[in-house]
């Protein structure tokens, strides 16, 4: 604490504020965060498939391969398997006995953009809670 001695009408002894160690206090709460602000950041790492360069030509399937198995959900929030329209409490068993069927055990989800996150997420977690191996389609197909 600080004193000031002289200026006074009265002639006695005026205390007034040091902020000084405030000062140094507040610089330090400072510098602390600003060395622990980065290490508190959480990453999602995501694998994406790249495109392929228009150079390079994708062989066609053969003629007699079956089309992917593809989950969307549009606008509406309308749940459908390969462009088949399906309620949602028989999404689950219609994908298993679809993927029975198939060597390859992966289904593509897609989803319009204006579907809300959580809608889509529900219905990701459902096909999930199905024991299903769920791919997401980076780019959107078909509205």
């Amino acid at each position: 604490m600080a004193f000031d001695v002289g200026g006074n009408k009265g002639g006695g002894v005026r205390p007034t504020m040091n902020v000084t160690p405030l000062v140094d206090v507040v610089l330090v709460l400072l510098i602390i965060f600003m060395v622990v602000t980065p290490l508190m950041t959480k990453n999602l790492w995501m694998n994406v498939p790249a495109k392929p360069d228009k150079k390079e030509e994708a062989t066609p399937p053969p003629p007699d391969a079956k089309p992917p198995v593809v989950l969307t959900v549009d606008k509406a929030g309308t749940l459908r398997i390969n462009h088949e329209e399906v309620p949602r409490d028989q999404v689950v068993s219609r994908l298993q006995r679809m993927l029975n069927a198939r060597a390859d055990k992966i289904v593509f989800f897609d989803a319009s953009d204006a579907v809300p996150y959580g809608s889509a997420m529900e219905v990701l977690d459902l096909a999930r809670g199905g024991n299903i191996t769920v791919a997401v389609l980076p780019d959107r197909l078909a509205d």
